[in-house]
């Protein structure tokens, strides 16, 4: 033919030598070509899914291949009969690259059109491992927010390039951040601005060991062939400092302080980093700082001192007050040390109380640790004697930072005495003084006091005896000055006091009236010894009576049991009691029966015993015929007794008469 071969024959050498149908016969192109999962998007996998739309309906068959990316065939050309619109599972050779998809179409009459092509961009290749680096070998508070720096990965990137980094953090290890080994998805992904997108962040953790792991994942989700381990240790607690040798009260000399820091986390011992450190500061100055656990410091100045201690472990962690990375520190603790070396100043009064004139004052000054309440004393001796100081009563400081005593004057005999002041400060210091605030010497002299004198005695005179315990004693006395003046309203004790009886002494107060004198009637009693007594005052000395005896008869009762006795007939039966204030021992006591004549003296005839009540009972028989018609008068007499209390008496006469 003419002009060119048969429209059939032309198709097919065009299909052979790989060129299109004319392009006024040809079908067009395939309608959006794409591939699976992105064109541009790098796979970690072979195969992969084309998927188009047909431009005609009359489509018989669609042809594929596969070049490699320096332009060469690679798959070779594959005809799918019918109008399809998909290719599963093409599969680009094993050497990872950017493939490039031709896919054409060819219909019914058998012309081929335009190929459509796509990018098939594989790489399977893994990126190089990575090291996660922690910024300190222990993590403490102040480290948080923290950042972990993860390292570049080993030798050439993939083709793909490297799109970021997978993360896991978890306390126990081997957790690897994808869930595949190989392959991280884009959702496991922590860290996605490729290579250079290396600071991994950490809000915060609790205290104990995490461990981080990472691996570099390429642009097709390769992941490294091994997880890089990061050991990240925190401790967010401060060491515990102990301070040693703070004394608990004044003291009266330098103070040399130890701190001692413990921490159970990262420890007081240097190991790259951060340096653990002690330290102590006083009054807000600057600290005194020593490397490891331990520092000493001194305090030396007098007053109150604060004193805070504290320590910075390996993870930096400091309670000292500060702020760190936006973080508020803990205050450190505060403890007080308080020096005072300066003795008190002690005097005595310039001049004694009127109103107490033995009382001793010494104020005590001290404006630092002040007078201690514990310690102190006034001694007085005879002045010039160079004797040894006797301590007064009540010389502790416990009234209002004053040494105080009471000087009984009145117990030294006459004569001029010095006084010793012996005064401390809570801090130890000592003092003493024996001078007056106005710098003379601290005498007195004794009497101090003005002098009293008191008088007593019974009625009859100096002495008395009452007939029995049954009765009361009129006592009086006369209180007065040694000048004679009457000392009115003072109380006089009165102190009655019997050895014999075994029981305490009796003790009566009255009060003297206008001149002076006083009087009391004794209760009923044994004998005894009286003495009257002024215990004196401030300004008065104390004083006694004389001593008087009181002296008291033994009251004995007999009764006989008849008038008369007859002579060789029934006995006569004699009882009595003797009485007494107190109670008879329980041995009884003695007595004897006596009897006389009318005129002539008694004579004893039996000594009797009486029970404890004191009572006692004789039965006498007349006998002898010269008795007829005598009246004979009986008594019963209580002699003196070892341990009784009474004098010698005796009953009234009972008169018998012999028949």
């Amino acid at each position: 033919m003419k002009g060119g071969l048969p429209r059939t024959v032309a198709i097919a050498a065009a299909a052979l030598l790989g060129l299109g149908a004319p392009a006024e016969a040809a079908p067009p192109a395939p309608v959006d070509l794409q591939v699976e999962g992105g064109e541009e998007t790098w796979h970690s996998k072979r195969r992969f899914r084309l998927v188009w739309r047909n431009p005609t309906p009359a489509i018989a068959a669609v042809h594929y291949r596969v070049l490699d990316p320096a332009g060469s065939v690679a798959v070779a050309t594959t005809r799918l009969d019918g109008a399809a619109t998909s290719i599963e599972g093409l599969e680009v050779p094993a050497e990872p690259g950017a493939y490039t998809a031709q896919v054409w179409l060819e219909d019914s009459p058998g012309y081929v059109g335009p190929a459509a092509e796509a990018k098939l961009r594989f790489d399977d290749a893994r990126p190089g491992d990575v090291e996660p680096t922690a910024s300190a070998a222990w993590i403490g508070r102040a480290s948080f927010p923290l950042t972990v720096r993860i390292g570049h990965p080993e030798g050439d990137p993939p083709l793909s390039g490297i799109g970021g980094y997978a993360i896991s953090l978890a306390p126990p290890p081997g957790q690897h951040p994808c869930q595949a080994a190989r392959r991280c998805s884009g959702a496991e992904i922590d860290l996605a601005g490729g290579v250079g997108d290396d600071a991994y962040r950490i809000a915060d953790l609790p205290e104990g060991t995490h461990h981080l792991q990472a691996v570099a994942v390429s642009g097709s989700g390769m992941a490294s062939r091994t997880a890089g381990l990061a050991v990240l240790r925190v401790d967010k607690t401060g060491p515990e400092v102990t301070l040693r040798g703070t004394p608990r009260k004044w003291v009266d000399h330098p103070v040399t302080l130890n701190a001692i820091a413990t921490d159970d986390g990262s420890g007081m011992v240097a190991a790259g980093g951060t340096t653990p450190f002690t330290a102590i500061a006083i009054d807000q100055g600057a600290p005194k700082v020593a490397a490891g656990s331990s520092v000493d410091a001194t305090v030396i100045d007098d007053g109150v001192h604060r004193v805070a201690y504290y320590a910075r472990d390996l993870a930096g962690n400091v309670d000292d007050g500060s702020e760190s990375n936006g973080v508020a520190n803990a205050a450190p603790p505060i403890a007080l040390v308080r020096i005072d070396r300066q003795p008190p100043k002690v005097s005595f009064v310039n001049s004694q109380d009127p109103a107490e004139l033995e009382l001793i004052r010494v104020p005590i000054d001290d404006s630092l640790s002040g007078p201690d309440p514990t310690r102190g004393w006034i001694g007085v001796r005879r002045a010039d004697s160079g004797d040894r100081f006797v301590p007064l009563p009540s010389g502790s400081p416990t009234h209002d930072g004053e040494l105080r005593a009471h000087w009984d004057s009145d117990a030294y005999p006459a004569g001029e005495y010095e006084f010793r002041a012996v005064a401390y400060d809570a801090a130890g210091n000592e003092t003493a003084t024996m001078q007056r605030a106005d710098g003379k010497p601290m005498r007195l002299s004794s009497p101090l006091k003005a002098t009293t004198a008191l008088r007593a005695s019974f009625p009859a005179g100096r002495h008395a005896t009452e007939a029995g315990p049954g009765r009361k004693t009129l006592f009086t006395g006369r209180l007065t000055t040694a000048a004679d003046t009457p000392l009115s309203g003072m109380p006089v004790k009165i102190a009655e006091r019997s050895p014999l009886s075994g029981a305490p002494a009796r003790l009566s107060t009255v009060i003297t009236g206008p001149g002076g004198a006083f009087a009391i009637r004794l209760e009923p009693g044994p004998t005894r010894e009286i003495v009257a007594r002024f215990e004196g005052t401030p300004t008065l000395t104390r004083s006694a009576s004389s001593p008087l005896r009181l002296a008291v008869r033994s009251a004995v009762s007999l009764r006989a049991s008849a008038p008369a006795a007859r002579i060789g007939g029934a006995p006569i039966v004699f009882k009595g009691r003797l009485a007494a204030a107190g109670k008879v021992s329980a041995h009884g006591k003695s007595v004897q029966l006596q009897f006389r004549l009318p005129g002539l003296r008694w004579a004893e005839f039996r000594t009797v015993q009486t029970d404890r009540r004191g009572r006692f009972r004789y039965a006498y028989r007349f006998s002898d015929d010269d008795s007829r018609g005598v009246v004979f008068q009986f008594r019963a007499y209580a002699p003196a007794q070892a341990n009784w209390p009474y004098e010698p008496g005796g009953s009234r006469p009972v008169t018998v008469r012999g028949r």
